[in-house]
């Protein structure tokens, strides 16, 4: 049994991937904004868990959570960086800055806080792994995306460097970057407009869902110590690149 923290596990990949770890018998600390959905969870939660909430954004608030958790919760041995939003849709120069901002803050930075509170423990254990949920958007660009993407592109970017930098320490980095995915991310892309959400859902016959990426990233967390998963692009059969889809009839 190990602990693994997920942040962002209020829903979509993020509760999935809690649901899926607890599952398969380990010890889960979920992490959010809201109280209420992150307690909920854990009561459904089939093994120990725990929920801390906090805005990974708030590197002060981060530092405070893990303060707080006591000697049987603090080894965490996997790290899940699923936080993470898109804000928006408008061309570059028609895009709000405190959007972008707000992307940046919660897609880099607070995976970096998170990471700078876990990774020195873990290279002193010489044990350990970091999954960072990133996307295709991290791959490719495309039309009203330019931030959103660059911040996955960051992911991917801090994902590639922080492996370099723990060769010989034993401990793994890996991202997964899932494709089109039918949680709650485009209804606050859109500010809870549903029926734009929902657009961009139906323009695949079958889109992704969140349990299909936390099977993934199990997978991933579940290779023997000696493999190392570099990055996993993962989109539904119906999406063949950022922009080409398989629509319905």
């Amino acid at each position: 049994m190990k602990t693994v923290m997920v942040t962002g596990a209020t829903s979509g990949i993020g509760k999935a991937c809690a649901q899926a770890f607890s599952a398969a018998g380990h010890r889960v600390i979920v992490t959010g904004r809201r109280t209420d959905r992150l307690e909920q969870l854990v009561a459904e939660l089939p093994n120990d868990a725990l929920a801390l909430t906090f805005d990974v954004a708030d590197r002060h608030a981060v530092e405070q959570a893990f303060a707080s958790l006591d000697d049987a919760w603090s080894t965490i041995d996997i790290l899940v960086n699923n936080a993470g939003l898109a804000a928006g849709k408008e061309p570059m120069q028609e895009s709000a800055v405190d959007k972008w901002l707000r992307m940046i803050d919660i897609n880099v930075s607070g995976l970096l806080f998170v990471t700078a509170e876990v990774l020195p423990k873990m290279v002193a254990r010489r044990s350990g792994q970091i999954i960072n949920i990133g996307s295709i958007a991290g791959h490719q660009a495309y039309a009203g995306g330019t931030v959103y993407c660059a911040t996955k592109a960051a992911v991917d970017r801090i994902t590639q460097g922080i492996r370099l930098d723990l060769i010989g320490t034993g401990v793994r980095v890996s991202s997964v970057d899932p494709g089109v995915v039918e949680t709650e991310f485009n209804a606050v892309r859109f500010d809870g407009d549903q029926a734009k959400a929902q657009a961009v859902y139906d323009m695949l016959a079958r889109p992704l869902a969140a349990a299909d990426v936390a099977e993934a990233v199990l997978w991933v967390a579940s290779r023997p110590e000696h493999v190392q998963i570099h990055d996993m692009l993962l989109t539904s059969t119906d999406q063949a690149s950022i922009s080409s889809y398989a629509k319905n009839a």
